[in-house]
């Protein structure tokens, strides 16, 4: 199948399986930023439960602005949180010390638009799952899809579609359960080289 969807801030399980399950994968870049997305959000388990990791961005009273054009806010340390947020929820992990000399490199990084840092970031998870990361992006916004199969729904983090996934061992998990659809962050420091097969094995609904 050939799809379109967002790239997102570390894809929740959902996004990343259907670009691992896909032939070709097209990614939406022409269409306006909206807040509360997973544009420059996602979710981790924390001792506490599921816990948001945000992207602060440069909003403008005037006219809308498309994803591509989007900066990151220069106004706080929100990669030093987000790095610190991943330290204590994975630090005993499995597979965090197997793929934090990779991840750490992205929380020192300059960033200035928010979807080239989503890229990277993205970039890295593929290496992490040994995939080549090869995609197309879209020239214009189409609201219908003339051929691809329409995926961009699952960038809404507020009306999130239910998804029946597999439940696998995360590291709070006797303290709150299964937590679903976290970013693949969580995915990969708890299950590792069988992040994958895992992946594979989801059947997604859009």
């Amino acid at each position: 199948m050939n799809v379109t969807l967002h790239p997102s801030y570390f894809p929740n399980i959902a996004a990343l399986a259907t670009m691992v399950k896909a032939d070709s994968f097209e990614f939406e870049v022409c269409d306006n930023f909206q807040k509360q997305t997973y544009r420059n959000r996602c979710f981790i388990y924390g001792a506490n439960g599921k816990l948001l990791l945000n992207i602060p961005v440069v909003h403008t009273q005037k006219d809308r602005k498309l994803y591509k054009d989007v900066l990151a806010s220069k106004d706080s340390n929100w990669q030093s949180i987000h790095w610190k947020s991943l330290e204590s929820a994975y630090k005993t992990s499995p597979y965090f010390e197997f793929y934090e000399d990779d991840l750490r490199p992205l929380f020192e990084l300059k960033v200035k638009y928010l979807l080239d840092f989503n890229l990277k970031c993205l970039e890295t998870i593929f290496d992490c799952l040994q995939l080549d990361f090869n995609y197309t992006e879209t020239s214009n916004f189409e609201k219908v899809l003339p051929s691809n199969l329409d995926a961009r729904t699952l960038i809404k983090s507020k009306k999130e579609i239910a998804q029946n996934l597999t439940p696998y061992t995360q590291v709070f998990s006797n303290k709150h359960g299964f937590i679903p659809n976290l970013s693949v962050l969580d995915l990969i420091c708890n299950e590792g080289p069988n992040a994958f097969s895992y992946l594979e094995e989801q059947t997604i609904i859009y």
